[in-house]
Order: C-alpha cells, then structure tokens, then sequence
C-alpha cells in the first residue's frame, strides 16, 4: 500500500486539533483542501477514520488506532530534525520519560539537579503516572525510557538496572503514638483506618498480595491516586499507612508522624530505570539515560 506521507502529517494535525479547520490553519492549508486529503486517506485505508460532528470531528476505532501510532511517529520524527539541527546534545534535543512519584523523589530529582546543569539545553519531559499506566507508556512507544517502582512486569526485550532499593514504614499522625511503644501484630492493622493507593495501582496489589500471604483481608478506608497523597491524610490523622521511609524522616523528626513497628517485615521495594532495547532514541535520550547509569554506578 503506497501512501504519501504527507497523508499522515495532516491526519495528525485533524485528529490532534479534533477540527478541520483548525488543523488546515495549522497546517497553513485551507479546509476543502484538508478535507479532500482525508477522504483521500480513508479511500486508501479502505476505512472510516473520522464521525463529523457539529462541533468538530472525532476519532473512529479505526482512527484511534492510527493515531496511537501516527503520534509517536511524528513526535520522534520531529526529536531527530531538532536534535540534527543542534547536533550534539550540549546544545538541545528533547527527552520524554516516565516516572512515579516514589522514583521521582527518591532519585530523579537529585538526579535532574546535576543533569541540568551540564546540559542546560536539553528539554526534559516528564510523565508521572502510577507503575501500570507508565509501563503502559513505555511498551507503546511514547517515552524513551521510565522510572518504575516495583513490582512490575515488562516484556522480555526490555532493559530492567536497578537504581535504588528503599523500604517502607508504616506510619501515623500523632494521634496513633500509643502503638509506637511495641511492635504491632499484622492482624491488628485492621483495628485502625487504613489508607493506600488504589486499585489499579501497582502498590495495592502488592499490600493486598502481602496481607493475604498473612491470612488478612484488608481493604483501605481511604484510597489516593498517588503517594504524595499519603502522607498529609496520614499526618492529619486520618488513618495508618505504608510510606517510603525516606519521604517520612522530615515529617518523623519534626514529631508530624510516628513510625510503627510491625512483628514482621514488609516487602522491599525498588527503583529502575527500564528502556526497549529494540527501539532507537534520539541523542538527548541516551546521553540522560548514560548520565542517570553512570551516577548509580559511582
């Protein structure tokens, strides 16, 4: 099938703008002109790509689809003639990454401190979702590399270095003081309001796994989408939960929480930094993704 290019570009700009119009002003075209190349497209295709709409226009199935994969094409497409034209990474180029927040304040901050300052021109994008939804991101092409907590699964072809390895605490507002003198029975945790990520979320599964490995059935009172979420619910004591225990020390030493001691020992956890080694990145990526390597080796 022998399509011209130029096809995609400006189905990107109508799919991206949900607009003909708007996307023709964008392309610096005109409407009927942009209209005709569609039709064009989804003769070739053999399908429908857009519903009209008084509004404007929207994606068919078959058009998501496309899209899904058009975007990703012109976004690096566009990476690589930037970073030609700056040629070499001292002067620019563009890094997209994911990352949870638990990666983001454990490690890739620090980490973005001193990046930034040898290479001031490269852009950094970054994508913070939870573990699911960032693998998601990565094994479809839109990042170049992300930050995960584990646990998570990723296809085989796929690069997993380890960056950093972190334990987490459970902790309560002061109101919870009183259980900080001997260790807490893992059944006792259901006596006290519990709050934790929610379903969907790499971290639920796994207290909802370790739990059960225990014999207990433990549901949160209070579910977050995200771990930064945690800590103020918890210091307004609203209930217990896990933390890292690195996000916890500035809130334990200033007396907010009080960390409590369990009769055993909960799951390690880790940072890593996973990539698709099949697929190419442009100069910016790889000189990130080496530096990030290079600092966890030192």
């Amino acid at each position: 099938m022998d399509i011209n290019f130029e096809y995609y570009k400006i189905f990107y700009f109508v799919a991206k703008y949900g607009n003909i119009t708007k996307a023709a002003t964008a392309l610096g075209s005109n409407q009927p002109n942009v209209t005709r190349i569609m039709k064009l497209l989804e003769s070739q295709l053999n399908c429908r790509l857009f519903v009209r709409e008084a509004r404007g226009i929207s994606l068919t199935e078959e058009g998501e689809l496309l899209y899904s994969h058009v975007e990703i094409a012109y976004r690096h497409l566009l990476n690589a003639q930037e970073e030609i034209s700056r040629q070499d990474a001292h002067r620019g180029g563009t890094v997209e990454i994911g990352a949870t927040d638990t990666a983001l304040h454990l490690f890739l901050l620090n980490a973005l401190r001193g990046f930034k300052l040898e290479y001031p021109a490269i852009r950094i994008k970054i994508h913070n979702h939870t573990t699911l939804e960032t693998v998601k991101y990565l094994v479809s092409g839109k990042l170049d590399f992300a930050m995960i907590t584990t646990p998570f699964e990723v296809p085989k072809t796929f690069s997993r270095v380890n960056i950093l390895d972190f334990w987490e605490i459970l902790a309560g507002g002061t109101q919870y003081r009183d259980l900080c003198q001997t260790p807490l029975e893992l059944k006792d945790v259901k006596k006290y309001p519990w709050i934790g990520l929610g379903r969907g979320s790499a971290t639920y599964q796994l207290y909802k796994d370790f739990f059960i490995a225990h014999g207990i059935d433990l549901e949160p009172d209070m579910e977050v989408t995200t771990s930064d979420l945690m800590l103020p619910l918890i210091e307004s004591n609203l209930g217990i939960g896990f933390v890292p225990e690195k996000l916890a020390l500035p809130a334990l030493e200033e007396g907010k929480l009080v960390r409590i001691p369990l009769n055993c020992e909960v799951p390690r956890r880790s940072i890593q930094i996973v990539l698709d080694k099949g697929r190419g990145r442009g100069l910016a990526a790889d000189t990130f993704y080496k530096y990030l390597i290079d600092r966890v080796r030192k």
